[in-house]
């Protein structure tokens, strides 16, 4: 597998665009397009909130019945969430419009929105942008960056990855953006990815792969415990590499699908690190668990306890926090078992060691939980279960941020 610079453009047949459509902010591009030389497979995965977006309510039902898609409209500001019929419409005209401008049908194009809830859309703004954006799609890494940036809300910097994969001698792509900063609490795939790929493969493969590898990639980040209403994960996949269909699970799927999980992975740690008011991307990883499942569990648990976060943001090797985060996780252990493990670019240091404090330096481990990102490993010492998830720190900014994010 190969790292390459790009998003949604990296791959064969595909395009993007941005604009400014005023839709909520006044100085900044709110709005993106992606689109495909042909029809694409599509997969996704949505949020698991009762209370569903329209564009979540208007995307599964494509994704369940119909399996195929060309392209997706994507705006930012407001997120279409709690708009009743006048919601849905808005989906529909969108479509339709981008439809028109691109020479498809109305079910031939996803939308996604994010933003604030309960706020209708002005639909003709979107229609506006996206008879602005369809002149200018273009297939240049720029136009991808563009777009990515085009969907932030408190996002702070845009999210992008793709790497290359040989299957069968051919050079698969796969690249994404997505979306995410608040409200992030994932039980199904993320705040809003966008996947593309010139991989021929099943529409079953897909949603497969895509499935399996969002339970240990965007399921496993947390910014602040909330699942959004938006929450959508979709894979475009429209062939145009040219390997031969990948129908069947065996080598080729599985390459296929360490490609998925490695872009997965990027933007669900991009957006952890880059939560709401947050100064270090806070990974848990357990080790030595009875099983996969419960090392899920447990990871969890630390990433998503305030108080751990807290002490991440301060720098504080309060590894008590961390010991009481496991415990209250609902698996069962021996406390006096567990080592604790800091580790960053600074150094690694042990804080515990079979239950108890060991002789460590807290100088040395302020300095050690002073960088960008910094790494909890908890060895239960039961098993081989190992899981990572991701979060952040919690700080003061959070809790401005979204003290007044209406206004």
């Amino acid at each position: 597998m190969q790292i390459i610079e790009g998003g949604v453009t990296a791959a064969k047949g595909f395009s993007a665009a941005n604009t400014a459509a005023g839709i909520k902010y006044k100085d900044r591009d709110d709005m993106a397009m992606i689109a495909s030389d042909v029809p694409c497979v599509v997969a996704g995965t949505y949020t698991k909130n009762v209370v569903k977006a329209a564009p979540v309510i208007w995307d599964r039902a494509i994704t369940r019945d119909k399996g195929a898609a060309q392209a997706v409209v994507i705006n930012a500001g407001i997120a279409n969430a709690c708009t009743g019929t006048e919601g849905m419409e808005a989906c529909q005209r969108t479509a339709a419009c981008a439809a028109k401008a691109l020479d498809l049908k109305a079910d031939d194009v996803l939308v996604a929105s994010t933003g604030v809830i309960g706020m209708q859309l002005p639909v003709d703004k979107l229609e506006s942008g996206i008879r602005a954006m369809a002149p200018q799609l273009s297939k240049h890494i720029d136009a991808g960056h563009k777009a990515a940036r085009a969907i932030m809300t408190t996002d702070t910097k845009p999210k992008e990855a793709a790497v290359t994969v040989d299957i069968d001698g051919v050079a698969v792509t796969v690249g994404g953006m997505c979306k995410g900063s608040g409200m992030i609490h994932p039980n199904m795939g993320t705040m809003l990815s966008f996947i593309t790929t010139d991989a021929a493969i099943t529409k079953e493969l897909l949603q497969k792969a895509l499935s399996d590898t969002v339970e240990d990639t965007y399921n496993m980040i947390s910014v602040d415990g909330d699942t959004s209403t938006n929450d959508t994960c979709v894979v475009l996949a429209n062939g145009l590499c040219g390997n031969p269909v990948i129908d069947r699970e065996g080598r080729d799927y599985e390459t296929f699908k360490e490609a998925l999980s490695y872009v997965n992975e990027t933007l669900a740690k991009k957006m952890a690190g880059d939560g709401e008011g947050a100064t270090a991307l806070f990974e848990t990883k357990v080790i030595g668990a009875r099983n996969k499942e419960e090392a899920k569990i447990l990871a969890k648990s630390v990433i998503t306890s305030n108080l751990t976060k807290a002490a991440i943001f301060g720098h504080d090797a309060n590894w008590g926090r961390i010991l009481c985060a496991l415990g209250y996780a609902g698996v069962e252990f021996d406390p006096e078992a567990v080592d604790i493990t800091v580790t960053s670019a600074a150094g690694t240091i042990s804080l515990v060691k079979c239950g108890v404090a060991c002789d460590y330096s807290e100088e040395e481990a302020t300095k050690i939980l002073g960088e960008e990102a910094v790494t909890v490993i908890c060895d239960m010492k039961q098993n081989d279960g190992t899981a990572c998830a991701w979060g952040c720190d919690l700080t003061y900014d959070y809790v401005k941020i979204n003290a007044d994010y209406r206004s």
